[in-house]
């Protein structure tokens, strides 16, 4: 779609969603910048006439969040004192999250269980840069419109009319439905709540526009709005059959008897879904394609995987623990979990016994958070044969592009060059683009091919970078064809079985690997080194630095 028709889909969809939230649970605004400022101010404006609007922090603690005891209220009045939470505050409006996509499991139920309701909606800023990192599914289930405002460069807010209910419209008819089915079905959609979505926006787009009964250009409407974004596969357009030459006239009449949809009802279905496959946005065709080129697996190896801690990250909130050894005290949580026992503590403590507040070790919270893994990515390249040259080249360029967006992705890059009797390494685990192209400014290359050793030292790179907490991820730029055995020796036969084997040692470690293959003609010997990595199998017969980069980042 060109970026007036992402910027008319945004302002439309936002144009529903503030007429009648409630209607449509949310939105999710996908990037940063002013374009998504003026959206949200322009939504708390228009909506906080009928209804409040509420921002919620996604680290927000479960007393603030759902309600609960008022820790300071209670210690003054000695007895317990309850205060709504933010969700209950915010019914018959608008929530706002900030960061959707960093939001807590835990958090994430909450709101949709408020949403649930049908008297609250939710409007998702998605900060994310990473292809997985996204708002919660369970989220993202219960609104209606998601758009990706990353890429627009111009307001869709700054003159719309002034915001308003919409009216009522007739529902569709069963053919028409059928066709939203049809279209969600091609699209990979299986909810059933998308199809709600679908209905209710091809009604409220024929309001907008004075009609009382949807027609074609309401539907393509929902279809782009509702059902492009959610899309999990491309849909396949298939034409009809022809008919037989010599094959009698059909009796009209009979047909419609026994086919309740009509001609044009079928053509609708083709033009819908024409219209959703030109509105699938592209973050969403990359995520296919990447799904698609990893043969239908899952994430293996997701770089920058998650992991609790107890020392540092985000705030994840408080636990029942005892501080120590780098673990902090949660004092709120400690006095919250504390406050309901003060009087029974009091009357079972001594008459002498002074103290105001009465805390057990039970008490005790410790505070939890959760950081993203930094990631590493190893480049083993065969520096051997005459391509030598034109392989280590690729291989720099994919190495500084890497390193280009290092401290965004949290990542580091080694490059390992096996070339003669061993696998030297050219570029010891960095992020430093300075260091690396000085590492990088006379590359060895020429003579026999040792993938054996070049796999092992890739592994114990690799071991290494899961001791120091890394994901590590390996990228083997070569053809398959060692002739060089760990010996040293001239040896074809030993090499490939001594780089089977060094293989099925990866695959034993569960390290997330991709074998891509730079010979003129992909060849079996790539492919099956690939199969025992247990990783993925790229043929790039003119290696490409943005290819490497792109294969690597879809694993």
């Amino acid at each position: 779609m060109s970026e007036a028709a992402v910027i008319d889909d945004a302002a439309l969809a936002f144009h529903l969603l503030v007429r009648n939230p409630a209607l449509f649970g949310g939105i999710v605004l996908r990037g940063q910048g002013p374009v998504r400022d003026e959206m949200v101010a322009f939504a708390t404006a228009a909506i906080g006439k009928n209804g409040p609007v509420v921002k919620i922090p996604p680290n927000v603690d479960a007393e603030r969040r759902l309600g609960g005891l008022d820790l300071a209220a209670t210690l003054a009045a000695g007895q317990g004192v309850v205060r709504a939470g933010l969700l209950d505050s915010a019914a018959g409006g608008v929530i706002i999250l900030p960061m959707a996509e960093r939001v807590a499991a835990n958090v994430a139920a909450h709101i949709a269980q408020a949403i649930d309701r049908g008297d609250l909606a939710a409007i998702l800023l998605d900060d994310g840069h990473e292809p997985d990192e996204v708002p919660p599914a369970v989220l993202t289930e219960r609104v209606a419109f998601c758009c990706d405002i990353s890429l627009l460069r111009e307001s869709c807010v700054r003159d719309w009319p002034k915001a308003k209910k919409l009216a009522k419209v007739d529902r569709l008819d069963n053919s028409r439905l059928q066709s939203i089915a049809v279209t969600a079905a091609a699209l990979g959609i299986a909810s059933v709540r998308a199809l709600n979505f679908a209905h209710a926006a091809a009604r409220a787009h024929a309001a907008l526009h004075g009609r009382k009964v949807a027609g074609d250009d309401d539907l393509e409407a929902a279809v782009r709005l509702v059902l492009a974004p959610r899309a999990t596969q491309i849909p396949q357009m298939e034409a009809p059959p022809p008919e037989p030459a010599d094959s009698p006239p059909q009796d009209n009449e009979a047909d419609e008897g026994n086919d309740s949809r009509k001609i044009e009802d079928i053509d609708l279905d083709d033009i819908l879904l024409e219209a959703a496959a030109a509105a699938i946005p592209r973050h969403i065709l990359d995520q296919i394609e990447g799904r698609a080129l990893r043969g239908g697996k899952g994430q293996v190896g997701r770089v920058g995987q998650k992991q609790k801690s107890a020392l540092r990250g985000r705030p994840m909130g408080a636990r029942r623990g005892v501080p120590g050894h780098g673990r902090k005290l949660a004092l709120i949580d400690s006095l919250r979990a504390a406050a309901p026992w003060q009087n029974i503590r009091r009357r079972a403590t001594r008459a002498d016994d002074r103290r105001k507040i009465h805390i057990r070790k039970s008490d005790l919270r410790i505070r939890h958070y959760e950081q993203r893994r930094e990631s590493l990515t190893i480049f083993a390249v065969d520096a051997s044969g005459s391509s030598a040259l034109s392989r280590l080249a690729e291989a720099k360029g994919a190495v500084e592009m890497m390193l280009a967006q290092a401290y965004v992705k949290r990542s580091q890059v080694a490059l390992i060059a096996f070339r003669q009797a061993g696998a030297e390494i050219l570029l010891p685990p960095t992020r430093s683009l300075t260091r690396a192209r000085r590492a990088l400014a006379a590359l060895p290359g020429g003579g026999g091919t040792p993938l054996a050793a070049g796999l092992l030292a890739a592994r114990q790179l690799a071991e290494a970078a899961l001791k120091r907490g890394q994901t590590p991820t390996v990228a083997v730029l070569t053809d398959g064809k060692g002739n060089v055995a760990l010996d040293g020796s001239a040896n074809r036969d030993a090499a490939a079985v001594e780089a089977i084997g060094a293989a099925q040692g990866f695959a034993a470690q569960g390290l997330a690997s991709i074998v891509i293959d730079i010979s003129p003609r992909p060849r079996a010997e790539a492919a099956e080194l690939a199969d025992a990595l247990g990783g993925r199998y790229l043929p790039l017969p003119q290696a490409q630095s943005a290819a490497m980069v792109a294969a690597i980042e879809n694993l």
